[in-house]
């Protein structure tokens, strides 16, 4: 017990202090973006820490809110109001935990990787257009269409100071992973938030700051039940819950692939996701998926249990109870200098380039338009359903790294593989009344219009024809993913 303690406090205390720090600025930024409370952020922070980190089944994912389902979460408010949409995050989180003892998670790992990758761009996209009305010292409009139409405007009536701090911001984040290792130690975004924070506080500056309303005990309210419009509220249940499941997992196979310690339990996991995302709702926090800038974050800080993630949840806590004023210092613009280069980083030309050399490039461009599409206004808040897309899911440095959905889908190795080339798995699902729909979905999204067991034959001799299913025949025939 001793030898374990000194352990904790050797390895996983370090690191969770650094995980601590990337995840405070991107908490609150994620906050700001879904047009949340800001505490909500910092809510989703510890329960995801906390909670997660106990009950999951990935020793060093580490849970949050994430960029990702912001889209979502900004509509589901617009239509519903923030404390029904804190009962839709409660209702997913339950929905996740019957499905982790369902015992079908690594289902949801099926997913082709196009889609995947093209609703990350259009997530981004949005994040881009949306916070750049707050760079320019405005405030994000509703809906996408009304962004667009009003940035000539704003450009027009910017304000200095504001745009200054956001360009100290995106500056400090595209130059930080140029410098030498020593300095990268510490995270970028705490640095850039930090420098443009200091630099409107010495340099008088007039410029809208962060605004609390109390402290993060303040801020906890139980959520209300929706009144009526039950079939969107379903709708909003079910896509929360498939986001933050799809993005989890994919995170957690990501994280195993940067560690030699024990691999996740994918069930657990899901199961865990599922209590923190209830435990969140209740509390009146944003939904929590696992996070894979986080995640790699500790693993590169040296963390080695599950601990790392429970303290930087506990950090989150005490700063949020301690130290909240603090966070009033800090610059909106600054927030959303942040969350521009999160979501630039989301669109990735290596991934268009992928799409076109296999055929699809027109699933890529359809997908990639169903983010923005969702946030066009009243008619478009009926598309909830196409902002189906794991996150952060891939932004920051874990997929400079590694391209995970293609090294999953590549490898060689059937249990790596065996999530996309066993038919064994649509299969169990298509057995149980629970996971029917599921398999439907999956089996759509893989562009399987007949019985799954032909088709994914071939997959199992040859993992790489994945990439390929949507080419066709001749596709097939013609061309391999090595080119």
């Amino acid at each position: 017990m001793q030898e374990k303690l000194r352990d904790i406090a050797r390895f996983d205390g370090p690191s969770s202090i650094v995980v601590f720090l990337v995840a405070l600025p991107l908490s609150l930024g994620i906050a700001l973006a879904s047009g949340a409370p800001l505490m909500a952020g910092l809510i989703a922070g510890v329960v995801g820490g906390i909670v997660g980190g106990l009950m999951g089944g990935s020793p060093l994912l580490v849970s949050g809110p994430a960029a990702g389902l912001t889209v979502v979460v900004a509509e589901l408010i617009a239509t519903f109001g923030w404390k029904v949409t804190t009962a839709i995050t409660v209702a997913a989180g339950l929905v996740q935990i019957g499905l982790g003892l369902s015992r079908i998670a690594r289902a949801a790992l099926a997913i082709s990787p196009v889609v995947v990758h093209a609703m990350l761009a259009g997530i981004g996209v949005t994040i881009v257009i949306q916070q750049a009305h707050v760079l320019l010292g405005g405030s994000s409009r509703s809906s996408v269409l009304q962004n667009l139409t009003e940035l000539p405007s704003r450009i027009g009536a910017l304000h200095w100071p504001d745009l200054a701090v956001g360009l100290v911001v995106i500056a400090v984040m595209v130059l930080w992973p140029k410098l030498p290792a020593a300095w990268r130690r510490v995270p970028g975004a705490l640095v850039a938030v930090t420098a443009a924070t200091v630099l409107s506080l010495v340099v008088p500056m007039n410029v809208e700051r962060i605004r609390l309303n109390g402290s993060i005990i303040d801020a906890i309210g139980l959520p209300e039940m929706p009144t009526g419009n039950w079939g969107a509220v379903a709708l909003g249940v079910l896509t929360v819950a498939l986001i933050a499941s799809v993005e989890s997992l994919l995170s957690a196979v990501a994280t195993d692939r940067m560690h030699d310690g024990p691999k996740t339990n994918l069930d657990r996991e899901l199961v865990g996701q599922g209590a923190a995302n209830t435990v969140s709702g209740l509390l009146g926090g944003l939904p929590v998926t696992g996070v894979i800038v986080r995640s790699a974050t500790n693993v590169a800080a040296g963390a080695r249990t599950r601990w790392s993630a429970v303290l930087h949840g506990v950090w989150l806590l005490l700063f949020s109870v301690a130290l909240s004023g603090l966070v009033e210092k800090i610059p909106t613009s600054a927030l959303a200098g942040l969350l521009i280069v999160i979501g630039v980083q989301l669109v990735k030309i290596s991934h268009i380039r992928t799409a076109r050399r296999t055929g699809d490039l027109l699933v890529y461009a359809v997908t990639i338009g169903g983010a923005p599409a969702g946030r066009l206004g009243p008619n478009g808040r009926r598309r909830l359903g196409a902002a189906f897309a794991p996150e952060e899911r891939f932004g920051h440095a874990a997929v400079a790294t590694m391209p995970l959905t293609e090294n999953i889908l590549l490898s060689r190795h059937a249990s790596d593989a065996s999530a996309y080339q066993s038919g064994g798995r649509l299969g169990m699902l298509r057995r149980s009344a629970l996971g029917r729909p599921l398999a439907r979905v999956v089996a759509l999204v893989l562009g399987q219009r007949g019985p799954a067991p032909k088709r994914l034959a071939a997959v199992r001799a040859d993992p790489r024809a994945l990439l390929l299913r949507q080419r066709g025949r001749r596709g097939l025939r013609q061309q391999t993913p090595d080119g």
